[in-house]
């Protein structure tokens, strides 16, 4: 299924909104992202939208969002390979060789952590 131009701007602005809500201290991964916005099968959209963020004029928390096994595989896209790291460790959120210790207690999941109408 192919996404129109418009529909990507539409998926990037409810990822937007969807990680702005991301609470301190908690990461989520592109595919629950992918999931909560109802497009199951693009976390790597997810994941290109995320890596094009810029976080320090926008806001948007991009460091929470980390692959399924709570690696950090987007990490280039803070410049300094260890920034994301940096950012993540300043919550609280403990890393060993780019990965999320304890990922199961840190996982945030939007689906049942957003109260939709």
């Amino acid at each position: 299924m192919a996404i129109t131009p418009s529909e990507k701007d539409a998926i990037r602005l409810a990822i937007y909104e969807i990680v702005e809500t991301v609470p301190y201290g908690r990461a989520t991964s592109y595919g629950a992202i992918a999931k909560a916005i109802g497009y199951p099968m693009h976390s790597r959209l997810v994941g290109k939208i995320m890596a094009s963020c810029d976080s320090a004029s926008n806001g948007i928390p991009a460091h929470r969002v980390v692959n399924s096994q709570g690696q950090l595989s987007g990490k280039e896209a803070f410049g300094a390979s260890h920034e994301m790291q940096r950012m993540l460790e300043a919550e609280g959120i403990q890393v060993v060789n780019d990965r999320i210790v304890n990922w199961r207690q840190v996982f945030w999941d939007p689906i049942r952590e957003i109260a939709l109408p």
